[in-house]
């Protein structure tokens, strides 16, 4: 009696294929915004570029609930929300980057509020962000964001840049950068890379490196880190409100 032929081998179905790498978890985000309309609409964004959306607010108390049960890698929080519709958004923006400081958040608010972006930036912690919300129709930019502060970044929107460029402070503490100087730093702030930079500005990666260099010496930054200098060259133009 002949026996039978053996089977092929297939992988296990509860083991991936040693060849084929695991997908990569999807960046999981809160979205906090009163404003149903947009909220929705932000959050169809998000999830037609495969990002995931784990739970979307109307609230900071809520908010803060679902922050605290899922631990996601990115809030994406108005600054203005109920009760009082002033700074809930911001005081519990700065309540998760004080108890969950692994998760990045990105403040959305409606104009210029050079207050509330001086305090949320002053944490000096990774992963923050401000966006004026006109920002979410410029898409690539806006998920460019998301991304950034996401993975520790910090973004800040060019309006509010030039707002506090405007004060006298402001300029006196700019005054000792070039006009090139000033358009790499602008770039910095919305979290791009020295080859983000040369690619926007169409400069090469020297001349960015060197702008970049000149612009922590005349704002006496010392030390190696240089993502750390990158924060604080930022914060800048914050200190003197």
């Amino acid at each position: 009696m002949s026996e039978p032929a053996s089977r092929p081998e297939f992988p296990h179905p509860e083991r991936p294929h040693p060849e084929i790498p695991p997908p990569e978890r999807p960046l999981s985000i809160v979205l906090a915004d009163d404003a149903v309309l947009l909220r929705e609409g932000v959050r169809s964004l998000l999830e037609e570029e495969g990002l995931e959306v784990l739970a979307s607010v109307g609230d900071g108390e809520a908010l803060l609930y679902e922050v605290s049960g899922h631990r996601p890698d990115l809030a994406i929080v108005d600054v203005r929300m109920p009760p009082t519709h002033s700074d809930e958004g911001l005081r519990a923006a700065l309540r998760i980057k004080r108890e969950h400081p692994g998760v990045g958040v990105l403040m959305l608010s409606q104009y210029v509020a050079r207050e509330y972006a001086s305090e949320l930036l002053s944490t000096e912690m990774p992963g923050i962000g401000y966006l004026l919300k006109d920002r979410i129709t410029e898409i690539d930019g806006f998920l460019r964001a998301v991304r950034n502060v996401a993975a520790g970044g910090t973004v800040i929107d060019p309006a509010v840049v030039r707002t506090l460029l405007r004060s006298p402070d402001q300029r006196r503490a700019v005054s000792r950068l070039t006009p090139r100087e000033v358009e790499v730093l602008e770039a910095m702030t919305e979290g791009l890379s020295n080859r983000g930079i040369s690619e926007r500005l169409f400069l090469s990666m020297s001349t960015v490196e060197k702008a970049i260099s000149a612009i922590f010496d005349k704002f006496e930054l010392l030390g190696d880190e240089q993502t750390s200098r990158r924060v604080r060259a930022v914060l800048t133009y914050l200190e003197e409100q």
